[in-house]
């Protein structure tokens, strides 16, 4: 489960954003009416469900690619030369391209909880740390800086959790995290944490992509279909064939996520559904079904994987052709599940509603006047009470977040008299 993600100096971020799963200490009525938007744990009250709102351009969308990139340095940075920039931008004004872009996440592994926070420029990485607590209390696994002297001995400090820790410092240049070259070299500890963030850490429905038909069979297909069924969709059976196994794993371009449905599968996999008007007679799912229907299946087969096995999902316009009911069905099948979370970003306005969402799950990303990016939460309201009205007050501009328009008809008629 992750518990805290924090970010600084990536995009449009300047300032250090913090999302937090920690549920806080509401009593009201509603929040505990909304027992199963949260699961209990030794670490907590964790929440199942974080949702952003704010005005195109604001941001949003920079906090997902934020987080994307760094998990995509954990996956690949150690396949990096000595030629290499990183392939992101830090915040371009107020000098901010002179400051490192920090990345730091909490969370729990096999119930013991780590932090684990590296600091980089676009052509190096400058520090690198991970921590645990083991019996509540903090303890260092490793610390990086590179700015402390020219060998490795005076840049890293190390317990004695990793085995011959200095064999992968010697072979990680400023371009590599240690715990990708780490896990690359079979350290226990390392390869933890990798497949933490690769098996864990779902970065979008695409990415899921080849793994999701993997794991067909080990799903209750009933279950998948009458999911479909409960999303409006007139599927009533699905047959999948496996045409040839992948020879290594299909992954989306983790900045920008540009595969296809039909890129990761179409190669692998011959899918065919069946309709109620006619049960007897085949479609061929990537061909003959709709956009949105095929959408629909990869989203539902991925959902059922991530809640039955606890994962964590990050999508950014969870709304993307698909109908409100079908968002607020995704939303109950989280909190219908038991450790499984969801982070995404929308407009619809449906789950703002304190009788369907805490206030702790619902963030506000707004545009300052310097142009970085503010996040906050409904939670910081300190004077919003659960008896108001939520979607009213943010439509109406009381969290900022939304788009200034003016609908005065002289601006109408300037623009449309304009040549």
């Amino acid at each position: 489960m992750v518990l805290e993600i924090r970010i600084s100096n990536f995009y449009s971020i300047q300032d250090e954003v913090v999302l937090d799963f920690r549920a806080a200490n509401i009593k009201s009525a509603n929040a505990k009416a909304l027992g199963n938007n949260i699961f209990e744990t030794s670490h907590g009250n964790i929440l199942k469900t974080i949702v952003m709102y704010g005005a195109n351009a604001s941001g949003k969308s920079n906090i997902i690619k934020a987080i994307r990139y760094c998990h995509s340095m954990i996956f690949q940075s150690h396949l990096h030369n000595e030629n290499t920039k990183f392939n992101f931008v830090p915040f371009k004004f107020d000098k901010q391209a002179n400051k490192p872009s920090k990345y730091f996440i909490r969370f729990v592994l096999h119930d013991i909880e780590y932090e684990y926070a590296f600091a980089l420029y676009q052509d190096k990485i400058v520090t690198e740390t991970l921590h645990y607590y083991p019996k509540g209390r903090i303890k260092e696994i490793f610390t990086r800086e590179e700015s402390k002297g020219k060998s490795k001995s005076d840049k890293y400090t190390f317990n004695d959790l990793i085995k011959r820790p200095m064999d992968v410092a010697e072979s990680t240049s400023n371009k590599t995290l240690f715990i990708s070259r780490a896990s690359q070299m079979d350290r226990v500890i390392a390869k933890d944490i990798f497949n933490y963030f690769h098996s864990k850490f779902i970065l979008n429905y695409l990415n899921f992509g080849i793994s999701a038909i993997e794991h067909f069979s080990t799903i209750n297909k009933n279950q998948l279909i009458q999911t479909l069924k409960i999303a409006d969709s007139d599927i009533v059976d699905v047959q999948v064939k496996v045409l040839k196994k992948p020879t290594k794993s299909i992954n989306a371009d983790l900045t920008n996520m540009t595969l296809s449905v039909e890129d990761i599968v179409q190669d692998h996999i011959q899918i065919k559904t069946f309709h109620r008007a006619n049960p007897s007679i085949a479609f061929d799912f990537l061909t003959e079904e709709s956009e949105g229907t095929k959408k629909l299946f990869f989203i539902m087969l991925t959902i059922l994987d991530i809640i039955r096995h606890d994962k964590i999902l990050l999508i950014d316009e969870i709304e993307e052709s698909l109908h409100p009911k079908i968002i607020e069905y995704i939303f109950n099948m989280f909190n219908a599940g038991s450790q499984a979370q969801l982070l995404c970003t929308t407009h619809n306005t449906i789950p703002l509603n304190l009788k369907k969402m805490r206030r702790d799950q619902i963030y506000f990303v707004n545009k300052k006047i310097n142009g970085s990016t503010d996040l906050y939460s409904l939670y910081d309201y300190s004077d919003f009470r659960d008896t108001m009205d939520v979607e009213k007050a943010y439509l109406q501009g009381r969290f900022d977040a939304i788009p200034l328009i003016d609908e005065s008809s002289s601006n109408f008629k300037s623009i449309m008299d304009e040549k």
